[in-house]
Formats: C-alpha cells, sequence, structure tokens
C-alpha cells in the first residue's frame, strides 16, 4: 500500500506497470487518473493545498479501510499538491484484488472519498484574474453516502 502527495508530476502508466509487476496472487488492477479539468476555456490555473503529514494521515486511514472491506492485495494513492495546469495529471488511484468487482469498487470508494472528504484545498485562477476556491459538489456528496454502512 502506498499513499503520495507530491507536487511533481509522475506518470501513470509507469506507476500501474509498478503497481502490478510480478503480482501473481491478483486477478484485478484497477486504476483511475483524473486530469485538472478546464469546463469553460478560461481556465489558467489551479492550486492545490494541504496540511503536510495531516493529509498523508487522513487517505491513508481510508486506504487501510478500502484494503480490509474488500480484502485488496494492495491499494496506490497519489495526489498532486501546487499550482496545476489545465490538462496536468491531478491524482490517481489503483487497487489491486483478486476479482475485478473488489478492485472496481474499491477504487470507486477511493475516489469518492478523495472527491469529498481527502484534506486539500483547490482555487481556481481564471486567465481574466479572478480566483474561487473549489467546493464539494453535491454529486459527489451522493456519492459518498451509498458506501456508509
Amino acid at each position: 500500500m502506498a499513499v503520495r502527495v507530491q507536487s511533481e508530476p509522475f506518470d501513470p502508466g509507469a506507476e500501474l506497470s509498478g503497481f502490478a509487476q510480478d503480482r501473481t496472487d491478483i486477478g484485478a488492477v484497477v486504476s483511475f487518473t483524473g486530469l485538472v479539468r478546464d469546463d469553460a476555456g478560461t481556465l489558467d490555473r489551479m492550486e492545490i493545498e494541504h496540511y503536510p503529514g495531516m493529509t498523508e494521515k487522513a487517505i491513508t486511514a481510508i486506504v487501510d479501510e478500502a484494503v480490509q472491506r474488500w480484502s485488496l492485495a494492495d491499494a496506490l494513492v497519489i495526489h498532486r499538491h501546487g499550482p496545476l495546469a489545465p490538462g496536468e495529471i491531478i491524482m490517481m488511484v489503483a487497487a489491486a484484488a483478486k476479482h475485478r468487482v473488489a478492485a472496481f469498487e474499491a477504487a470507486e470508494f477511493l475516489m469518492d472519498y478523495l472527491k469529498s472528504r481527502a484534506p486539500f484545498w483547490k482555487k481556481e485562477f481564471q486567465r481574466d484574474g479572478s480566483t474561487d476556491w473549489v467546493d464539494a459538489k453535491v454529486d459527489d456528496e451522493d456519492a459518498l453516502k451509498r458506501w456508509s454502512d
């Protein structure tokens, strides 16, 4: 299991290859890679802030929950911080399990958590100079509710 919060870019293909390399105990790896989206075509950059230590601890706790809940063989979360341009890779999750259903569900659970509860603060900077903090979306909150016991 690995959780990395970093400012540096990463190669999701290389990360996924390393994650699954030499694994004979699994039948499925599911991954998701997120990009900085510019819906209106006006975004200059997004800046992501976090509290070192606290962020990693919170994400590790949810990864531990996913590993237990779906009997994962392994899990990976990488999330970037700092300034990011539209189209840049912002994050990645991967879940490895004996069967695909567990891997898919665990990856979705991790994504839903990261979108709604991970302690990151995102601010969008538009080309016209305006700024706006990014709030959690109702759809993201609703998606997270489906995992409640």
